[in-house]
């Protein structure tokens, strides 16, 4: 390959990167129903790329079931909790008897995503645009300082058989990141310094969350979860460790209580 191919490459990544932070920014900053719909047709999309990993035969099912996934999590915030709960399944459930292999992945996984944008929907309704900030911060600063420490430090490897170039050293480094932004934070609001823990728990369940969906991806045996984004693959290649911090979020706030300190 060419220098100049390889330019051209690291432009469409650019770009397209650059187009995706804008669309989300913009979709954090408006809220409310635009945001709903936005999360929603994000987790539909991840469905749909679910599906076509686990069984790349269910063509039809596959957009059938993402359509179902985003009308249900779409809806689930606009009814009361008690009805919002079982639309959050509907979709694992509609899924399994469609399924001729992976479906008890599907049933979880999909569960999950829609939990996680039920997750992310609360955090920015009920608690503003500063919270769905650090959740977010806590997620990139994650990755970022996780790609560094990792690239810096190297050493032992964290689970090599499904994400050989993940280490410890990254992990560790993308808990202390995590720290940080809780204590600024902490700092910024009443949440006081416990925040810092509940950070690291969050960067913990987003590396969760990307471990996970490499291990789907390795046993589909493809590289990416689709090639939506040009140079960054698929919406899960981008948004699985969102997924696991915002699940992380869920339980957060029935253990302790969320904001910590804030109520």
């Amino acid at each position: 390959m060419s220098a100049g191919s390889k330019w051209d490459d690291l432009l469409v990544r650019v770009i397209s990167g650059a187009v995706m932070v804008a669309v989300g920014l913009g979709a954090v900053a408006i809220g409310g129903r635009w945001f709903h719909f936005a999360i929603a047709a994000s987790c539909g999309v991840m469905v749909w790329e679910l599906v076509s990993m686990l069984d790349s035969r269910r063509g039809k099912s596959a957009f059938l079931l993402a359509g179902i996934a985003g009308v249900c999590l779409f809806l689930s915030v606009e009814v009361s909790p008690a009805f919002g709960l079982p639309l959050l399944l509907l979709p694992s459930m509609a899924g399994l008897g469609r399924m001729e292999r992976g479906g008890v992945t599907y049933a979880v996984f999909t569960a999950m995503i829609l939990l996680a944008g039920y997750s992310m929907m609360g955090l920015r309704d009920d608690f503003g645009l500063l919270w769905m900030l650090w959740l977010v911060l806590c997620v990139v600063a994650t990755d970022i300082a996780g790609y560094f420490a990792g690239r810096l430090i190297g050493g032992p490897k964290l689970w090599p058989r499904v994400s050989p170039k993940k280490t410890w050293s990254g992990a560790v480094g993308g808990w202390l990141s995590a720290a940080l932004i809780g204590l600024v934070f902490a700092d910024l609001t009443a949440a006081g310094v416990g925040l810092a823990g509940v950070s690291i728990a969050a960067s913990m369940a987003s590396q969760i969350g990307d471990i996970s969906e490499s291990a789907i991806k390795r046993r589909a045996g493809v590289k990416d979860s689709s090639a939506l984004i040009p140079g960054h693959g698929g919406l899960l290649d981008r948004f699985d460790g969102m997924l696991g911090a915002a699940v992380f979020i869920v339980i957060v706030g029935q253990v302790i209580g969320f904001p910590p300190g804030v109520q």
